[in-house]
């Protein structure tokens, strides 16, 4: 994976290079961030230069808080999650529920984005922070190929020290203060472990033998998948 540091946006890689099999994700094709808000004018131009396509997996109170600054390039909506934001803290739901309920209640839209991914466009996918709807969106396209395990799930554990330490400081002192009595709210804002991932994508495979299979029983097509490869996997 290789960190890209662009003026006005947190927690930006590219996930080329990740092995698969003999082989390696492809560079250029699959980047992840945070949202584009702040993005600074010389961002913008390097951000074009880097990606033709965006995929926003915000809903859409959190796109009008905090619209994208980048344009010039084609954004695909992609909402995923069922309700918002907040009322995954005010149910004080953990991380390992959070994407049960992804996985669970939100596989047409987690398929919807990794069918995107499919055509082989240079790609980003972000949500507000780019760590649990963007993280689960980019483990299953890497799973589905056959990604090296250990290295998809330090891609995803990776999130937490990408993160500004201000902004950390600022969520954390929110939710002492705001919910005192949560439990996971900490973890839910600001961590990313390996843990975590691991036990998603350990679960897909035992319900449903694979995470290709679990994408295909949610709509994706065996044409889709082998689009997928050939997208996201060096020749060879």
């Amino acid at each position: 994976m290789t960190v890209i540091r662009i003026p006005g946006v947190h927690n930006l890689r590219d996930v080329g290079g990740i092995p698969v099999g003999e082989s390696r994700v492809r560079d250029g094709v699959l980047l992840r961030s945070a949202q584009l808000a702040q993005l600074t004018p010389a961002g913008q131009g390097r951000l074009r230069s880097l990606v033709a396509r965006v995929i926003d997996l915000r809903d859409d109170a959190e796109v009008l808080r905090e619209p994208s600054a980048l344009t010039g390039v084609p954004v695909e909506r992609v909402p995923l999650l069922l309700g918002s934001v907040e009322s995954f803290f005010a149910a004080d739901t953990d991380l390992e529920g959070l994407y049960r309920h992804l996985v669970d209640d939100c596989a047409t839209q987690l398929v919807a984005a990794v069918r995107i991914l499919s055509d082989g466009e240079p790609t980003l996918v972000h949500c507000t922070v780019g760590k649990d709807r963007t993280g689960v969106v980019v483990a299953l396209a890497l799973s589905a190929v056959g990604a090296d395990r250990d290295a998809v799930v330090a891609d995803y554990a990776l999130t937490a020290s990408q993160l500004p330490v201000e902004r950390n400081r600022a969520v954390v002192e929110y939710l002492r203060t705001h919910l005192p009595d949560a439990r996971n709210a900490i973890q839910l804002a600001t961590e990313s472990p390996e843990t975590v991932m691991a036990a998603l994508l350990a679960d897909l495979e035992q319900r449903y033998g694979s995470v290709a299979a679990y994408l295909q029983a949610s709509g994706l097509t065996d044409a889709e998948l082998q689009a997928l490869r050939v997208a996201l996997v060096m020749e060879g």
